[in-house]
């Protein structure tokens, strides 16, 4: 079992920057896969970034790319998600997500074992 709680979300201006934390609880955090996903308001919740349980690997959607990293600290059982140059299209709730042990990259919603509760982003013009 893994409990994940998501942390630094808030209202921001457009061009700003933030970071979102998840804590994870349990003994698998750290062979697993993590990914962020976000869903706004209306819409389907849709895919952001993942990380391998290694570290090594990592993927983006198409319009953060460049603009947001994700990133993992397994002796502090988190994942991060450095948010730059944010737009009034980031607004969303985001969650964090965990993966399969030892499982590959999470792509798809379907993929994740464990969601957190969100955290709400809102980037205002």
């Amino acid at each position: 079992q893994v409990q994940l709680v998501e942390s630094g979300g808030g209202l921001v201006q457009v061009g700003d920057s933030l970071r979102l934390s998840c804590a994870a609880s349990g003994r698998t955090f750290r062979i697993s896969p993590m990914a962020w996903f976000r869903q706004a308001p209306g819409k389907e919740r849709e895919f952001v970034s993942t990380i391998s349980w290694t570290g090594r690997n990592t993927y983006y959607t198409d319009v953060v790319k460049g603009r947001f990293t994700i990133s993992r600290d397994n002796a502090k059982n988190t994942v991060y998600l450095q948010m730059n140059s944010l737009k009034p299209e980031d607004t969303a709730v985001y969650y964090c997500a965990a993966g399969r042990a030892y499982n590959d990259l999470i792509l798809t919603s379907g993929s994740a074992e464990y969601w957190g509760q969100g955290t709400q982003v809102t980037v205002s013009s």
